[in-house]
């Protein structure tokens, strides 16, 4: 079995990206790994340089700028990445610069592989999610965010990444047959010094609403203000060992009392029965589960 890694950076080092985490979490199980490094004002280029030489394969590119809506030029940065996978590969194992598998899934996952490989009807591996909010001690836990996404795949150049590249689709907009796994995919993108999360919003904002994308950003001196959740839980957990430097350095505080909730009516009603039945009505799945 042969498993190519493969994700797309850009600006990693001025937006604070855990780029070099998020490969080496999963770098053990991948044979080879292919990086789709756009143009930068930093030095991310070096630093994926830097990671693996004799495992990782840079592919440098320029972002198409006219790309300013639903985050498209995100899907298309990944599809360059993707096709550039060698035939000789039977998975393709997605990571994006802000995720994370701790080591205790490795083995699921390279087992979940060898497993499915000959079987044509699955197109997939299916992973949970979990979002990191705040600071490293706080979850996401309201139906607003996605509880599952594909982030393995079958080498088949008829799959490519979905809208903004959250996930995939294959031929004329087919979803995915997928098989879940007993394996998560820990999400850091609301984890930064506040001030650096606030540029960071300002410049992904570009590719989803174009020259409004500041009327989307609520600036404040102090930075992005993380008060404004609708609902947090308290991570019990642990977290990648890759993770470990990060979390000793954090240099801002975020607290947050779980037992407020801003939720709808309608949100609390869904978090009530998810709890009970483990559902979300009316939950997006970009995905078929076989």
């Amino acid at each position: 079995m042969h498993v190519t890694g493969f994700t797309f950076i850009r600006n990693a080092v001025k937006f604070d990206f855990p780029i070099v985490e998020a490969i080496t979490s999963i770098l053990p199980i991948c044979d080879e790994f292919v990086v789709a490094v756009g143009q930068s004002d930093d030095s991310t280029l070096q630093l994926i340089r830097e990671i693996a030489p004799q495992k990782i394969r840079i592919i440098e590119t320029v972002w198409d700028e006219t790309l300013q809506e639903g985050g498209s030029v995100y899907a298309k940065e990944t599809d360059k990445a993707f096709r550039a996978i060698s035939e000789k590969s039977d998975w393709a194992f997605y990571i994006q610069g802000d995720e994370m598998v701790h080591e205790k899934d490795l083995p699921v996952i390279k087992a979940a592989m060898q497993r499915w490989k000959e079987d044509a009807t699955v197109d997939g591996l299916l992973f949970d999610y979990i979002h990191f909010y705040g600071s490293y001690d706080f979850i996401g836990d309201s139906p607003t965010w996605y509880r599952k996404e594909i982030r393995v795949v079958k080498n088949n150049k008829n799959i490519y990444s979905y809208r903004d590249a959250q996930g995939f689709r294959k031929n004329n907009n087919e979803k995915l047959s997928v098989k879940p796994i007993e394996a998560s995919m820990y999400h850091y993108g609301w984890v930064k010094d506040p001030r650096v999360m606030q540029e960071k919003h300002l410049h992904i904002h570009k590719y989803w609403y174009g020259d409004e994308a500041e009327k989307h950003v609520k600036v404040a001196a102090e930075g992005f203000d993380y008060s404004q959740i609708d609902s947090l839980a308290k991570f019990k957990g642990t977290h990648p060992q890759v993770m470990k430097a990060r979390l000793q350095r954090q240099n801002w505080q975020f607290t947050h009392d779980i037992s407020h909730k801003n939720l709808s009516f309608k949100y609390r009603l869904k978090m009530w029965i998810a709890q009970l039945t483990g559902w979300y009505i009316g939950e997006y799945r970009n995905y078929k589960i076989i």
